[in-house]
């Protein structure tokens, strides 16, 4: 798996945070790292084929979710993750992978994605294994995990 893979997800990670949340993240340290289910954590699977195959997973803790959506929402806070929140959050995914589909369509690479898929600890359905992951640290907010499974 190359690490130029994940770069147009953090490029368009950066871009859409900006946007929607007012927060320029700083980027953590880019390693391989085995794909493990976090108690309080949400998961947006997004899949992708074409010239490129596999799944890109945002991994979250909860309250850092909670956080996100309440900032989409206009600072509204949002105290638990309802039906309009995974809604939020799973369109937050969206984003990010469609900018990063386009970044990389500019690069001559070919791919479509799913549309997101929100999961929990109890519903995940990812298979173990290991995945290319960089954290996006989020000033007063928290962490973005940007993990890259791609064959």
């Amino acid at each position: 798996m190359k690490a130029e893979v994940i770069n147009p997800f953090l490029e368009s990670a950066r871009i859409v945070i900006e946007q929607v949340i007012q927060v320029s993240p700083s980027t953590g340290n880019l390693g391989v790292k085995d794909i493990e289910l976090i108690d309080n954590h949400i998961w947006i699977q997004v899949g992708m084929t074409g010239q490129l195959s596999g799944d890109i997973i945002f991994g979250l803790a909860e309250q850092v979710a909670l956080k996100i959506v309440s900032a989409m929402m206009g600072g509204y806070v949002i105290t638990e993750m309802d039906e309009m929140g995974q809604s939020a959050i799973s369109e937050l995914g969206n984003m990010i992978s469609g900018n990063a589909s386009t970044i990389l369509s500019n690069q001559g690479v070919a791919v479509d994605i799913t549309p997101p898929k929100l999961m929990k600890t109890d519903n995940m359905t990812v298979t173990p294994g290991k995945a290319l992951s960089i954290p996006l640290v989020m000033d007063g907010i928290g962490e973005l995990d940007i993990q890259v499974m791609i064959s």
